[in-house]
């Protein structure tokens, strides 16, 4: 199997994007961050997953965007609970995350020898962050060809988005029919201190509504009762 580096956090999203790699033949090197979010469940939850889900390696960095702030997830800004409001870059984007993140994925794919990277971004259910677009992809990908000794040896880096024009809902079929099981991934950005999803923030909001619309109940837990199939 060739090898690829997947940007790998615990979630769903992420969780479905390893999956794919694998599937497409691709043996997978996990990538995780420990980047001073506000909690560490998801983390944990991909400290403890990724060979089950089938990462042949996994790393996890430390940075410190705390440094910075600028978001609910790295500042004391509260997570909000009402939805997103259209037309707004919601609270809860992390200022530059996904470039840091696959500039770190391009470092270890170049020391790997590889040429495949593969992040879960996602352009139609999302809560309207600059960098899950398309056209973002496509400029980091252009960037990551002029920036790198593979660029420059005209050995080329791919960029994958294979969730990237799915629903939420559609992520999950395909999730279930490559075997994922959902219970062992998190997704909530203010959950209770043992790990309880609260159930009203965005991520949990555009999570269940997928489930609902494939008819699955979500298996995680919730702080709150929601409306499950």
């Amino acid at each position: 199997m060739k090898k690829a580096v997947v940007l790998y956090s615990g979630g769903l999203d992420s969780t479905t994007c390893m999956a794919i790699a694998k599937s497409e033949g691709f043996a997978p090197y996990a990538l995780s961050f420990s980047y001073g979010q506000r909690h560490t469940f998801e983390l944990e939850q991909a400290r403890k997953y990724a060979p089950q889900i089938g990462a042949v390696e996994h790393r996890i960095v430390d940075i410190d965007l705390r440094q910075f702030g600028g978001s609910a997830l790295t500042a004391d800004i509260e997570v909000p609970k009402g939805g997103v409001v259209e037309g707004e870059i919601p609270i809860t984007y992390v200022p530059a995350r996904n470039t840091i993140f696959l500039s770190y994925a391009l470092a270890w794919a170049e020391v790997l020898g590889v040429a495949d990277i593969y992040i879960g971004v996602n352009a139609l259910d999302y809560s309207g962050y600059p960098d899950c677009r398309p056209e973002y992809i496509a400029a980091f990908e252009a960037m990551a060809n002029l920036a790198t000794k593979a660029g420059v040896e005209q050995r080329g880096l791919k960029i994958h988005t294979p969730l990237i024009n799915l629903t939420k809902a559609e992520t999950i079929a395909t999730g279930l029919k490559l075997g994922i099981d959902y219970g062992l991934t998190h997704s909530c950005y203010d959950p209770t201190p043992v790990g309880h999803a609260c159930g009203r923030c965005d991520s949990c909001q555009l999570r269940l509504k997928g489930f609902r619309e494939v008819g699955q109940r979500d298996p995680v837990p919730y702080a709150i009762e929601v409306e499950q199939p």
